[in-house]
């Protein structure tokens, strides 16, 4: 008896809402649609609020019927920069389908150059049969074997002509590009003080404030992890290449390589204090005034109060 009233009630329902007990009817400006048309409009409209289904169905099948864009349809500028977003696993990818496009030599050379910015044989003529695809390979080839063993990396590249043996090659090589390993380059420049020299003289430190050189100095050339030799000489260097490149702001200062050595040590050593855990009772800025005047007297106290405001604001130098 339940049932049969409710099965009533919603027909009244349904009839009202424009259904009918054969199908779904619905009325557009006033127009009933016959019930036999149920089959295509429900695909059209849905129930509640009009959304049109069916051309989201039928846009989303004929895509899917389409497949893929032929880029091999499309201008070869634009071609090229579609595929120009690839790395190279997926540019080899691709080249099983656009093999004309995807093998091209200004898209392997664009891979290369942004990878490895400098090689010496950028700058020769190329060999017979050379290719920027085999290149990318034997690069990627070198760059595995150097961050196993540096020596044997770079001796990789030299014989396949990639590198001239000159250390200011070695040091182009290293600092325009950044898929080497950093411990494994730290024992390398550890071991190599003339490419060293070299890898420092391309840093251009001009107009920029002490700890934010140290910074990108230390990001090409990382820091020991422990004091030592290595970390002095490094710190040398960088004072005469930073006093070289900002040659007025010294005489203006008064401050000469010594002197922004003992600032540099003085930055490392209070970013470990600003920054380590374990180090509870930190460093004030009085403090470090006074301890750094202590050992360079001629620096005034502005200078070096904003030295301290740069390693409290921004972090390490050497992180």
């Amino acid at each position: 008896m339940g049932q049969g009233l409710w099965r009533i009630a919603r027909n009244q329902q349904l009839q009202q809402q424009g259904y009918s007990g054969q199908g779904y009817l619905t009325r557009e400006h006033g127009r009933r649609i016959p019930a036999n048309n149920v089959s295509n409009t429900s695909h059209r409209k849905q129930a509640q609020g009009g959304i049109d289904i069916y051309h989201l169905l039928k846009t989303r099948k004929s895509k899917e019927q389409e497949g893929f864009i032929n880029l091999e349809m499309l201008p070869p500028e634009l071609s090229f920069t579609i595929l120009s977003y690839l790395n190279a696993t997926d540019l080899c990818l691709a080249s099983c389908v656009w093999q004309d496009l995807a093998n091209d030599e200004l898209l392997w050379q664009g891979l290369c150059k942004s990878t490895w910015g400098h090689c010496s044989i950028y700058n020769k003529n190329p060999p017979l049969g050379f290719s920027f695809r085999k290149l990318y390979m034997q690069l990627d080839e070198g760059s595995l074997t150097f961050n196993a063993n540096p020596d044997e990396g770079v001796n990789y590249f030299m014989s396949k002509g990639i590198l001239d043996n000159s250390p200011k090659e070695i040091a182009k090589f290293i600092f325009c590009t950044r898929t080497l390993n950093w411990k494994k380059l730290r024992i390398y420049l550890d071991e190599r003080r003339d490419v060293l020299d070299d890898l420092v003289t391309l840093h251009n430190f001009r107009n920029q404030f002490l700890p934010n050189a140290l910074r990108e100095f230390f990001r090409h050339i990382h820091a020991p992890e422990e004091r030592g030799e290595y970390l002095e000489t490094l710190i040398t260097k960088f004072s005469h290449r930073f006093c070289a490149c900002n040659p007025d702001l010294m005489r203006e200062l008064g401050l000469s390589p010594d002197a922004v050595y003992v600032l540099c040590y003085s930055l490392i050593l209070l970013s470990i204090d600003l920054t380590s855990p374990h180090v509870k009772n930190k460093m004030s800025k009085r403090e470090f005034i006074r301890n750094t005047r202590r050992a360079a007297q001629n620096i005034s106290e502005d200078f070096v109060g904003h030295l301290y405001d740069n390693i409290y604001l921004i972090g390490h130098v050497a992180a």
